[in-house]
């Protein structure tokens, strides 16, 4: 998956596999993370948004199963499912 430089505050590139629906993801931080069952329209809408920091923090994070990819961090972790009133 190669990943594409992006303009914004904490996220430095984004990479993603239409056929698999894995969405790689670099922060400034240098932390690494790849979500999992990530839609196609989720990723086009992720780069089509003016503030992908935010647009990640509302639609993506705590949304998807994912791993963290950086060398101290292997586990996949499966979101918390909410419940609703």
């Amino acid at each position: 998956m190669q990943l594409v430089p992006l303009e914004s505050s904490s996220l430095a590139s984004a990479g993603y596999d239409p056929a698999l629906r894995r969405l790689e993801l670099l922060f400034h931080s240098g932390e690494r993370y790849l979500y999992f069952q990530v839609p196609p329209q989720i990723y086009q809408q992720f780069m089509r948004a003016e503030s992908k920091g935010a647009w990640f923090n509302r639609n993506i994070r705590n949304r998807f199963p994912y791993q963290h990819l950086s060398p101290s961090h292997t586990p996949i972790v499966l979101p918390a499912h909410h419940k609703t009133k």
